[in-house]
Parts: structure tokens; sequence; C-alpha cells
């Protein structure tokens, strides 16, 4: 695969997700390394959806430990049951919130992103090592549409590095 990505113009969110899973599949089966793949996944998504944040954060001593992202700054560290990624993780499920200031203990890694994905890493045996974390600095960009295709571009990845 090429450092390319090829989206239609004008597709709807679907039609780019089917089109963009096949590529970031293509970008990870030649690399056998973890994070440089989360790194390649992370910036897929980002230059597809100009999301204001993509990346991971992994289970690491009992809290999510920043990993490969794109985007400005972030927390590095998130404790279990804290924030939504913390909350997904104890939950272990996939969380969309339309609207960060009405979720209960959201952390503000940065007060332009209003709106958040998380959606869960898991190894063979199921249990959670990690999520996929998206921000937007907008309203009304992230749905559920986001949530399943993000839960197979997850699958994918644990298909892979987690078995």
């Amino acid at each position: 695969m090429s450092e390319e990505l090829h989206i239609s113009q004008g597709a709807d969110k679907k039609r780019v997700y089917e089109e963009l899973i096949p590529q970031i599949e293509a970008l990870i089966e030649p690399e056998a390394d973890f994070v440089a793949n989360m790194a390649n996944v992370s910036a897929a998504l980002r230059q597809t959806f100009g999301w204001w944040w993509v990346g991971f954060y992994l289970v690491r001593n009992n809290e999510l430990v920043l990993g490969p992202f794109q985007g400005p700054i972030a927390c590095t560290r998130i404790k279990y049951g804290r924030g939504v990624c913390g909350t997904a993780w104890k939950e272990s499920k996939s969380i969309l919130v339309p609207d960060v200031e009405l979720f209960p203990g959201h952390i503000a890694c940065s007060s332009l992103s209003v709106s958040e994905i998380v959606v869960l890493l898991r190894s063979s045996d199921g249990k959670v090592v990690g999520v996929i974390d998206v921000d937007s600095e907008r309203y009304d960009v992230l749905d559920e549409c986001d949530v399943l295709y993000l839960e197979k571009i997850s699958e994918i990845i644990s298909a892979k590095f987690l078995a």
C-alpha cells in the first residue's frame, strides 16, 4: 500500500468507511510493529475525517497511558473509571458522547473538544487492553455510524496484534 489514501469526494460517511477500512487493512498488514500501526491508523482516521484528535490509550498498571495519536497535546494518563475513556474501559463498552459538557466526570484535555467517541481494544480473551479515542471540536459530527465502523477497525487491529 502506498502512503496515500484514496477516498471518493462527496461520499457519505458509510461509504467513506467502506473505502477506508480495506486501505487500513492493507496499511497494517505488512507491518509487524503495533506502535507503528497505531500511529498510521490514527493518521488515516484524522486525515480522512478531519477530527480534532484521534489516538490510542493502552492499559498499563491499571491506568490508560497515552499511545500514538494525531492532534494537539493530550492527557498522558487516565484512571480506571475516569472520563469518557476510563468509563468505557470500566463499563466494557463503546461510548458516544455528543456533548462532553453533559458527561459526568469528563476530563478536558482540550477545551476545544466538544464531542467524543471511545471504542475498546480487546485481547483474544476479551480483556480490555486499550481504547481508540476520537474527539471533535464540532457538535453533530460523531454518531453511531462512527461507533460501528470504529469498532470494526478496533476488531481488525485486535485480531492482528492482540490475538
